[in-house]
């Protein structure tokens, strides 16, 4: 297991029966990059990835 797993467990566990939208999505994202710059490059890298997905299927 990964560091990263603990807060992806713990993000299912507490909101896993939520829905949300990729603009609600897309805003948490720039609050958090707001707050925490250092992650900039990460962030736009995993935003990146999701949007991306279809392309990657097609291969």
């Amino acid at each position: 297991m990964y560091f990263t797993d603990r807060g992806i467990e713990e993000l299912v566990e507490r909101r896993g029966d939520e829905q949300v939208t990729l603009e609600w999505l897309g805003e948490r994202l720039r609050d958090f990059v707001d707050l925490n710059p250092d992650f900039e490059t990460p962030i736009e890298r995993f935003a990146t990835w999701l949007a991306r997905l279809d392309d990657i299927d097609e291969d």
